[in-house]
């Protein structure tokens, strides 16, 4: 009698463990679906201010979106295809496969001096006019899953976009589109607009002790 009440605990408990063991993998499963899932609408995020980071953190998005299954747009408003690490490494996923671009279509960074010719300014105006021509169609094209506006905040701060025409596509674009804005000074017309706004803030910076840019860690 003693030996089928220990046999017929036994097989409860062993039971009890196996139903709680598929209610944990169940949950772990409803989990990871629940938080893989894609939002029903795309995010707008702006990374900002004066600290080092912002075209480093939108990389990072990137990055993130492409392991994901998504199609990546990274067009830069003032960076002009200069040696810049991430275009190396861009463009090796890109040959590898992986749905991701990146379009250097700027001038340059303009108004460090302020001894800028006006055919300087000029040149940097088209060179903004190109991009945001491009920027649109790919937006409205409806193709990519992300696309990352690098650098426009500064392209809106120098007057070489107005800030209103920036607003109106954030409000037209497809709704599935995650966008990125970088660039410190964000207009808070554009801040309004954003889901999620980071600002990053100097607290102490290489530059400051004299000790210049680094490769593979500035650029």
């Amino acid at each position: 009698m003693t030996d089928k009440v220990l046999k017929s605990n036994t097989t409860a408990e062993a039971m009890s463990v196996a139903t709680m063991a598929d209610a944990t993998t169940t949950g772990a499963t409803t989990a990871a679906a629940t938080a893989t899932a894609k939002p029903s609408r795309g995010l707008i995020l702006v990374n900002t201010g004066d600290g080092k980071g912002k075209t480093t953190a939108s990389l990072g998005v990137a990055l993130r979106a492409v392991g994901n299954g998504y199609r990546v747009l990274i067009l830069q408003f003032i960076k002009g295809g200069q040696a810049y690490g991430e275009l190396t490494a861009l463009e090796a996923l890109q040959k590898a496969g992986m749905p991701i671009e990146i379009r250097p279509m700027g001038k340059g960074f303009v108004f460090h001096n302020k001894e800028t010719s006006e055919a300087d300014l000029q040149a940097h105006r088209a060179a903004a006019d190109n991009a945001w021509q491009m920027l649109t169609e790919e937006v409205m094209s409806d193709k990519w899953n992300l696309i990352i506006f690098d650098e426009i905040n500064y392209a809106v701060k120098f007057g070489l976009l107005p800030v209103e025409q920036v607003v109106d596509l954030l409000k037209t674009k497809p709704e599935r589109l995650h966008v990125v804005l970088t660039g410190r000074d964000a207009k808070p017309e554009i801040v309004d607009m954003a889901d999620t706004v980071t600002e990053m803030r100097v607290v102490k910076h290489a530059y400051q002790q004299g000790i210049k840019a680094a490769r593979g860690i500035e650029f």
